[in-house]
């Protein structure tokens, strides 16, 4: 059998963006609507610092208004709510994103509860996160969406029937994906740390979205010939002899590209997706904020 199909998320996701692009100019041109992201950071987490500065350039580049709110780490939970109270008034914000993870002493659930469920861009809040498991459109959590884009770029839109195993049951990843596919109309198994025969269990898998946070956890013999595999992991390894650290998925990649159809890398695979998710979401609060209709793209 030939080796898998990679799946390229870094290329998906830079059309994604431009899309997102042609879509900021349309609304500045038809409604002089100028979509706007607050992004919250407390303490200097240097992966947190890293992906805010990304996020920060691709806004600018999308045209999208970016509000930057850098909070030393000793920053009271009132202090922090008392922020997104603010930031839910502004109009000229239309997404919230809290970067994760926060200090010890605040309370991240009543932190999320917090944002203004319409500019819950993340798509974290209770609200949000009932709407989809009961089917309701709303703003989606954007690692899971992201992951449906490249699953359906390569399966087409039509996945009815076919069997997702979906490795993991995170409320960020894990839970929102099942329900994305249970929406598509796939026969969905959520597999966790006490399921028994994991191996088993995923080798019936048409698409295996592998999110538990462990190296190379699922290897070739889990893959069902054929699969479509999303390799959501993103895991630092030990350094090696010259003192580098590599990332690696949840997946072994060169046991499951044996036997895969198609497999997301890592990096370069999911990862770009997020960020090109929260764009999307970020236009689609904005127009739903305003009553506009969000523009082709």
């Amino acid at each position: 059998m030939a080796e898998a199909k990679r799946i390229d998320g870094k290329a998906f996701a830079e059309g994604l963006r431009g899309r997102v692009a042609d879509q900021v100019r349309e609304l500045k041109d038809s409604h002089n609507l100028s979509p706007g992201l607050a992004v919250v950071l407390v303490g200097n987490d240097p992966a947190s610092e890293i992906y805010v500065r990304n996020k920060n350039k691709m806004c600018a580049e999308a045209g999208i208004k970016s509000f930057e709110h850098k909070l030393p780490d000793e920053t009271t939970q009132k202090e922090l709510l008392t922020l997104i109270d603010g930031l839910n008034g502004d109009p000229a914000v239309n997404g919230i994103l809290v970067q994760l993870p926060l200090p010890d002493h605040i309370d991240e659930q009543a932190v999320l509860a917090e944002i203004d469920p319409g500019k819950d861009v993340d798509g974290f809040h209770v609200y949000n996160a009932g709407k989809l498991a009961t089917g309701v459109p709303g703003l989606v959590p954007c690692t899971p969406l992201g992951c449906l884009m490249l699953i359906k770029e390569q399966l087409g839109d039509d996945l009815s029937g076919l069997r997702a195993m979906v490795l993991g049951r995170s409320n960020i990843v894990g839970k929102p994906m099942a329900a994305l596919l249970l929406r598509e109309h796939c026969t969905v198994t959520i597999a966790h740390s006490r399921t028994r025969d994991l191996a088993a269990e995923c080798a019936r898998a048409d698409i295996l979205v592998a999110a538990v946070g462990r190296a190379h956890m699922v290897k070739g013999d889990w893959i069902k010939p054929g699969a479509t595999v999303i390799d959501v992991g993103i895991n630092r390894l030990a350094p090696d002899a010259d003192g580098k650290s590599k990332l690696a998925g949840d997946v072994d990649y060169q046991e499951a590209a044996a036997v895969a159809g198609a497999i997301t890398p890592v990096p370069g695979g999911v990862g770009p997706m997020t960020i090109a998710c929260l764009l999307r979401n970020t236009v689609a609060a904005a127009c739903a904020q305003n009553d506009v209709e969000v523009p082709e793209g």
